[in-house]
């Protein structure tokens, strides 16, 4: 069987501190560079558009759950896995670029709404269509039927992790993606 990086790194553990590494660091660590791997071209194709990753997904998320494209901003964060003031960093961010717009809640006076603007539904399409290009040119030689496996492990981990999607999930006001 072929080696990857993860092998060399487990291994040197293995021989430094035995009984101390296993499962969950040759996980974490595949997770990791997998991440990388896909990451680095989608944050070049994002960068040439003028987004930072942050915008980038909350532009993406507020694409993919259709019209009106608007969500709370407390939604948003627990999506991202963002603090509120992370949020709040990258929607200031957003709506001076005019790519969103913050609207009242009329039923809850505490409370907002954050919307795509014009704009923003455009640029969220062309940076959604850059960075899948970017991720299918990075995955071009991973048989289907390898990514696929993959995929399925990977959220079969999750959720026994508990990273399952909440049952908010089916709510209007959490709009998880179709």
């Amino acid at each position: 069987m072929e080696r990857d990086v993860v092998d060399e790194i487990a291994e040197a553990w293995r021989a430094e501190l035995p009984g101390v590494t296993g499962v969950g660091l040759e996980l974490s660590k595949r997770a990791a560079r997998l991440s990388a791997v896909l990451t680095v071209p989608v944050e070049a194709e994002l960068s040439r558009l003028g987004l930072t990753k942050a915008e980038y997904d909350v532009l993406a998320v507020l694409r993919s759950i259709g019209e009106p494209y608007r969500l709370r901003p407390s939604v948003l964060a627990q999506r991202l896995v963002l603090t509120s003031g992370g949020i709040s960093n990258v929607l200031r961010r957003l709506e001076a670029a005019d790519l969103i717009e913050r609207d009242p809640d009329p039923s809850d006076a505490r409370s907002s709404w954050v919307r795509l603007s014009d704009r923003g539904v455009r640029s969220a399409e062309a940076a959604v269509r850059a960075a899948s290009a970017a991720q299918a040119a990075a995955l071009r030689d991973l048989p289907p039927e390898t990514a696929q496996a993959a995929i399925d492990a990977l959220r079969a981990v999750l959720i026994a992790l508990g990273d399952a999607a909440p049952a908010a999930a089916r709510r209007a006001d959490w709009a998880w993606p179709r």
